[in-house]
């Protein structure tokens, strides 16, 4: 081992971020598991590393006896004190058995053991320093692409953006800028791998809290996402503030802070709806921009239902194009909404069945007057 290896250590470190400590451990197991190998030796073995010279040397531990029964594993006591008068039965004495013919297979074992260790450290760092990016926005580089993923370059570790995660109304061009989603950072049997996405809902709440301070800050609230990547998305925002217009906070002034998430998005259409406690309000909100005449709640409140009545002529407006808009306000409010024409809906007036009552009530006391 020479000066070349400790440059190539540095290297390694700077570029890698592999702290030279680590590689010296990847080395030093790969030489133990070489030497066991290639030449039958006991399991009292140990490498020593001289950082100066960047030499490593194969040490046998024994330990001091009274009597020998395993000479690859003892020394006696006789002979322990001809090296050190200061030796005491139970003490270990190191030995080198750097082998000289050490050669071509020991190396090739070695090799193969620090190379698993070293993509092993390499794994584990990119995982650290990329845990901090779960969920939020990053901006990558396109590299290049296959019939599975996209791959993108974020700083110097490349992520993968599978084909669930693409935008249907994108093509992505190598050396294209683009903001992704880092949905995931861990690991697989091939290394470390960061997983990213631009078709994830909490992508485009990441885009508010970007492009609008009160989102940010947390003066208002974004409460919940329906998203169709590519097409539409619909956001419910609130704010405790009453002084604070969520709805044209996030729009901003000329709608242009909704404007720059629209164009970062492809042209994808977002509705932004103002969330309410009252469920029926809020189902109102969130079929915008149908009009809601009224909303009745099934019995079962585990079950979320909703009947939802809207005008005949706003029908096919509520239900939006293939469905996609009561979609949306479904995922958006948490409800599964039935919407139904207010032409196939019969109303009873509460007033008339109180009324309805009362005069059955009359009938009752009249008739029993006159018997």
């Amino acid at each position: 081992m020479t000066k070349e290896m400790l440059d190539a250590f540095a290297v390694l470190e700077s570029e890698k971020g592999i702290k030279q400590e680590v590689i010296v451990e990847a080395i030093e197991a790969a030489l133990v598991a070489a030497y066991k190998k290639n030449y039958n030796q006991a399991p009292n073995v140990e490498v020593e590393f001289d950082e100066k010279k960047g030499n490593f040397k194969v040490l046998a531990v024994k330990t001091v006896v009274d009597e020998v029964q395993d000479d690859r594993l003892e020394i006696s006591l006789k002979d322990a004190l001809a090296i050190n008068k200061a030796y005491e039965v139970g003490d270990t004495i190191q030995f080198e058995v750097t082998p000289k013919d050490f050669g071509r297979i020991a190396a090739q074992t070695a090799k193969q053991v620090i190379m698993q260790r070293l993509r092993e450290a390499e794994r584990s760092h990119i995982v650290d320093e990329y845990s901090q990016y779960q969920d939020e926005i990053v901006t990558g580089v396109v590299e290049r692409h296959d019939n599975r993923f996209v791959y993108v370059m974020i700083d110097k570790v490349e992520a993968v953006m599978p084909r669930g995660d693409q935008m249907p109304n994108e093509t992505y061009n190598p050396q294209d800028k683009i903001k992704v989603l880092v949905t995931k950072v861990g690991t697989d049997s091939k290394g470390a791998q960061i997983v990213v996405s631009r078709t994830a809902p909490d992508m485009v709440k990441r885009l508010f809290e970007q492009e609008v301070p009160e989102v940010y800050d947390g003066t208002v609230e974004i409460v919940s996402v329906a998203r169709e990547a590519g097409d539409r998305t619909k956001i419910a925002v609130r704010s405790d503030d009453p002084n604070i217009d969520p709805v044209g906070t996030c729009v901003g002034p000329k709608g242009a802070r909704v404007q720059n998430i629209v164009n970062e998005l492809g042209g994808e259409n977002i509705d932004i709806v103002k969330y309410e406690k009252d469920p029926a309000d809020f189902i109102a909100n969130a079929l915008n921009p149908a009009e809601v005449i009224a909303a009745q709640f099934g019995e079962d409140e585990d079950e979320k239902s909703a009947l939802v009545i809207v005008p005949d002529y706003q029908l096919s407006l509520a239900i939006g194009k293939k469905g996609q808009n009561v979609r949306l306000a479904a995922r958006l409010t948490g409800y599964k909404i039935d919407i139904r024409p207010e032409s196939q809906v019969e109303f009873v007036d509460e007033n008339t069945e109180d009324n309805a009552a009362s005069d059955d009530l009359s009938s009752e006391t009249d008739n029993e007057k006159q018997e």
